[in-house]
């Protein structure tokens, strides 16, 4: 009977050291590795979900994709009027309907499912955290285009045009104000434009941010779930980053009034949005040097049907793409049977690119056109864009169909 105690108590002391093991070998691991690092070895996109909050709710949302071998980044601006099926409330909503301030869980769950992808980390930044972030900065510079005088209520805005370092009260204000007669989509390419003025100077003050007292203070700044050393990490990796070469792509769709409110309803049930994710991710993971990747290519968008809008409508999905959409209009006649894409870029691989986009195969050259046997009437077109893309009646909105 003895024995067996004795065996009993060696067999408790024995599992009683294993685990004492086991907790030293876990928590020697968990400081060693880092959330980033690992992501990094995995050879993964890394998806960052940021959030500028004013009054608890979110002012500006960006996703930033990022991905370390190629050192390239892509970030998608989700806008708060963003109408879904909202599964928890169980009707369709403004995606920034489930937004808590203490818990963004339900927010950053909603985004996954419109974009397709998984949110690896959050980081949330008050409007009054962001006044004092950028005074630890040292200011954020903007170029404003045109000069900002007005009075919305007890508030004076003034902004002078030109390249302008922002203080922290002062960004806080170009970072969140509204005017009655801003065009949305000025409003929203101004909050874009600050977004990456203060990613860029994150990126240059960075090594400054590691004095411990500085870290200590900016990191304070961030609601999030990471710790300071795995958010310092991932702002190391983020120096490789180019803000003026990366390219910000709104989730867009049509405007409708539901519910008594305005919202944007994704295009083709949100498949659209997924599709533009998709090619993101393939141009940022792509080994080999993309020479177009950095370049803004233009379009003109023609209408050469009877379908009233379609020129608009085409021009929309394809600013989701990343094309700068310079003219929308009518073509020379309204009875196109074919969609045909005009390009003067003189480079084969763009123009394949953005004829995959909407699977169009009839593709001419500029020159081309002057041939007696060519029905295209050129004579009203522009020749300022990159590629002139006439819409025929085998266009169904998304797809050339007829080719």
């Amino acid at each position: 009977m003895r024995i067996l105690k004795t065996d009993a108590s060696r067999f408790l002391l024995a599992l009683i050291v294993l685990l004492v093991i086991v907790g030293i070998t876990a928590a020697v691991y968990t400081l060693r590795s880092n959330p980033v690092d690992d992501a990094i070895a995995v050879n993964r996109v890394i998806n960052v979900l940021f959030v500028i909050e004013d009054e608890g709710k979110p002012l500006s949302t960006y996703v930033l994709m990022y991905y370390p071998s190629t050192r390239r980044a892509a970030i998608f601006d989700i806008p708060g009027e963003l109408g879904l099926l909202i599964t928890r409330i169980n009707r369709v909503d403004r995606i920034d309907r489930v937004y808590e301030p203490a818990r963004v869980g339900g927010y950053e769950d909603e985004i996954e499912k419109l974009l397709g992808i998984e949110i690896n980390f959050s980081v949330v930044i008050t409007k009054e955290n962001l006044v004092s972030m950028v005074d630890l900065l040292e200011g954020v510079e903007i170029f404003i285009p045109s000069p900002v005088s007005r009075r919305e209520g007890d508030t004076l805005i003034m902004f002078p045009s030109g390249i302008t370092v922002l203080d922290g009260d002062k960004a806080g204000l170009y970072a969140s104000y509204s005017l009655s007669y801003e065009d949305r989509e000025m409003e929203v390419f101004r909050r874009q434009r600050f977004f990456l003025g203060l990613l860029g100077r994150w990126i240059r003050m960075n090594e400054r941010l590691k004095n411990p007292e500085t870290a200590k203070l900016f990191y304070s700044f961030f609601k999030t779930g990471m710790n300071r050393r795995t958010l310092m990490r991932l702002f190391d990796e983020f120096v490789y980053i180019d803000p003026d070469r990366t390219n910000i792509q709104s989730v867009s769709g049509n405007l409708r009034e539901i519910s008594g409110q305005m919202l944007i309803i994704p295009f083709y049930d949100g498949n659209l949005v997924k599709e533009v994710v998709r090619q993101t991710l393939g141009t940022l993971t792509r080994q080999f040097e993309d020479p177009f990747n950095d370049m803004s290519v233009t379009v003109e968008v023609l209408n050469g049907t009877a379908v009233n809008g379609l020129a608009g409508r085409t021009a929309e999905m394809l600013r989701s793409f990343g094309y700068d959409i310079i003219t929308i209009g009518n073509a020379d006649r309204s009875n196109y049977d074919n969609t045909v894409i005009i390009h003067r870029s003189g480079d084969e691989g763009m123009v394949r690119a953005f004829a995959d986009v909407i699977r169009c195969e009839n593709i001419r050259r500029e020159f081309d056109l002057s041939d007696e046997e060519n029905e295209i009437d050129i004579q009203n077109f522009e020749y300022k864009a990159d590629f002139t893309l006439i819409i025929g009646r085998d266009f169904d909105g998304r797809y050339v169909t007829g080719n």
